[in-house]
């Protein structure tokens, strides 16, 4: 474990915040605060992922060994490690709220492993900061689980994420208010290590044009661009320019991606928008189960439903054009921001078609297919269809005999399959009228659309059924999720409950349908 490798650009190039103490303030002129994680009581390691751990440079044995719990728990420091909190902005449900910064994340420090990746290791609930507002800084198990579940599996679904590396149970209690009705419960506590080239947000460059601090901003931006977009050459306005251009291509491809599998973040503040276009904050996020374009898994949510699922791709959009506001200051003109928000339209458009394309079969969508599409959505609402299952079966559908008989499973009511079954049919005989006259042969169609629509999806209740146990002490189920996600678009024998439709008793339940911001 001592043989990492830190090269701590973040905290050596930029301005840092001058005082070194945990109390709650307003940061100006720095783009983090030094602090360390807080020590708890008894370390247990619960989880990790043999994949990140190759990544960073570590082998089973230094997993296994006790200081691994210690380090990623927030006890102890590798050499060359340098704690800090980020200082950052956003907007929060559409309205601007001020400096926001890591409250509970505490980054250990950028390793750069023998590849010669960039790798920054933070912690997740080591602790309070200086941006704690009235928070403890901690996390708890449930969260912790998510979070370490969601990030893997997101990986594995060919997704831009962030990753995580371990679970550390800390052995204390926090107590939270899950449902915020006034009732808060002890809960067992843990810290999540989150692993990532940057975590760098929009809001880092929010806050510096709010508060008029224009030579941290253009700082900030160019260290940037020379640290994780090493690619991009040529003159300083050039540079940034290609930036932006970058910035808003990669957050198209990664809504489309969230699109196709029916992901929903849940909260797509800008605080919580990646630089790099990675997923990043998982909080109350979910897989669509049901087919709806109106849910969201928030319940702070529910009343606007503002980052409902079918309303991802817009909210991406205005994030965008928050941080195009924020860097006009550094670029001086309208017109090559405007260009590159053209360009996150035309990525998204030319992604979503292309993925949808491939979920259903075709070679390319044609404009005449849009009707085929909306009418597809329509009966999956209407009906209570189940979205993984039914892309995923339709490939067993035949073209030349068509029925119903592979779609039943997706089905939540037997009364709304019955009912809107000649639909249905109807549908499926416009469609397969539509392969027939594609003619790709039936395994090269299946294997592309088993491609691209995956078997397994980290449910909510599967989710909430590895919480469960885990908060009784057993990991296992944490473990055979994580194996299981592995592999999101292979059969796996054996595992077939793992890709069942979602059971009635977690159609309302807390954890498995809606979920709070509270962690």
């Amino acid at each position: 474990m001592k043989k990492l490798v830190f090269d701590n650009r973040f905290v050596r190039e930029l301005p840092g915040d001058p005082e070194e103490s945990l109390h709650v303030r307003q940061v100006h002129g720095a783009c983090y605060s030094r602090v360390m994680p807080t020590p708890v009581t008894a370390p247990r390691l619960v989880a990790w992922s043999p994949e990140v751990a190759r990544l960073v440079g570590f082998d089973e044995a230094d997993i296994r060994s006790p200081e691994f719990a210690q380090v990623f728990a927030g006890n102890a420091l590798l050499p060359g490690m340098e704690p800090y909190a980020a200082c950052y902005g956003g907007h929060q449900f559409g309205n601007w709220a001020g400096q926001l910064g890591d409250g509970r994340a505490i980054t250990l420090g950028e390793t750069v492993n023998p590849d010669g990746e960039r790798w920054e290791l933070q912690l997740k609930g080591a602790g309070p900061t200086p941006y704690s507002r009235r928070a403890d800084g901690r996390a708890v198990l449930r969260s912790s689980i998510r979070e370490f579940l969601c990030s893997e599996a997101m990986h594995h679904l060919g997704i831009p994420t962030t990753r995580a590396l371990s679970i550390v149970a800390t052995g204390e209690a926090v107590i939270r208010d899950m449902f915020y009705d006034g009732r808060p419960q002890a809960e067992p506590g843990a810290v999540v290590c989150r692993v990532a080239p940057s975590f760098i947000r929009f809001g880092n460059f929010e806050i510096f044009t709010a508060r008029g601090d224009q030579d941290v901003l253009q700082q900030l931006i160019d260290f940037t661009i020379a640290r994780d977009f090493p690619e991009i050459t040529g003159n300083t306005a050039a540079r940034r320019v290609a930036w932006f251009h970058s910035v808003c291509e990669r957050t198209a491809r990664l809504v489309a991606h969230w699109m196709r599998v029916g992901f929903v973040h849940g909260v797509m503040n800008t605080d919580n928008m990646s630089i790099l276009g990675l997923t990043i904050d998982y909080g109350p996020y979910g897989w669509i189960d049901n087919f709806d374009p109106a849910w969201t898994p928030n319940t702070t949510d529910a009343q606007g439903r503002r980052y409902r699922f079918g309303n991802q791709p817009h909210v991406a959009q205005w994030n965008l054009l928050q941080l195009a506001n924020a860097l006009y200051p550094a670029f001086g003109a309208v017109e090559p921001l405007q260009d590159a928000l053209s360009r996150y339209a035309t990525v998204y458009e030319t992604e979503s078609r292309r993925m949808l394309a491939a979920k259903l079969g075709f070679e390319a969508l044609r404009d005449e297919d849009d009707e085929l599409v909306e009418t597809l959505h329509e009966l999956m609402t209407a009906a209570e269809v189940d979205m993984t299952i039914l892309f995923r079966e339709l490939a067993r559908i035949d073209p030349e005999a068509p029925t119903m008989e592979p779609l039943v499973e997706a089905f939540y009511s037997d009364d709304k399959r019955r009912e809107h079954e000649a639909a249905f049919a109807a549908w499926l005989g416009r469609y397969t009228a539509r392969l027939r006259a594609e003619g790709l042969p039936a395994e090269l169609r299946q294997a592309r659309m088993n491609a691209v629509n995956p078997r397994f999806v980290l449910r909510n209740y599967l989710a909430q059924e590895a919480i469960d146990a885990a908060e009784q002490g057993d990991d296992s189920l944490v473990s055979e999720l994580l194996d299981v996600m592995r592999r999101p678009y292979d059969e796996q024998p054996g595992r077939e409950r793992f890709a069942a439709r979602r059971p009635d008793w977690a159609r309302n339940r807390a954890g498995c349908s809606m979920l709070s911001c509270s962690s």
